[in-house]
């Protein structure tokens, strides 16, 4: 079942579902938008979450796609694998709506803890997870591709109990 709610910094009403097939070509392109070709996810990579069964989310603005993300739960484990929101969409607190969706997704399913690995470049998701109460347990060295010649980037491991 889908979220709804009003958002007074959006101006339009944001539902939070589950992704489906047909979402993907939208959700590869949002994808794109946001990371270099190196780095950005594949239709099949979508495509290959929702076949074994993560939670694979969207979020809508007013019923256009705006974002969206996957969490995977084992062993009472979750990890955020991928969160993302459309760069003409950032900086109105979609991204917060969408991990604190998540967030509430891995209460639900019994997690007691969710592990995500951020860029050491991306300032705004890492004040974000900061502020949502993760905090840092590690370093993955040169997690990241890069193209050609640039240096591959690392992964802030970030960790947050659920209460």
């Amino acid at each position: 079942m889908a979220a709804r709610l009003p958002d007074p910094d959006t101006h339009g009403v944001i539902a939070v579902r589950a992704m489906a097939v047909a979402d993907v070509p939208a959700v590869a392109a949002i994808e794109k938008q946001a990371y270099p070709a190196v780095q950005a996810w594949s239709e099949g990579i979508f495509r290959d979450c929702l076949r074994v069964g993560y939670l694979c989310q969207v979020l809508e603005v007013d019923a256009e796609l705006a974002g969206y993300g996957i969490l995977s739960i084992a062993a009472g484990e979750a990890h955020l694998l991928n969160v993302c929101v459309a760069p003409g969409r950032q900086g109105r607190g979609l991204g917060r709506r969408l991990v604190e969706h998540f967030l509430d997704l891995a209460d639900r399913y019994k997690a007691h803890t969710v592990y995500l690995e951020v860029r050491p470049s991306n300032t705004p998701a890492r004040a974000l997870y900061k502020s949502l109460g993760f905090r840092r347990i590690g370093v993955r060295k040169s997690y990241y591709p890069a193209a050609p010649g640039e240096p591959r980037e690392d992964a802030i491991q970030l960790a947050r109990d659920i209460a």
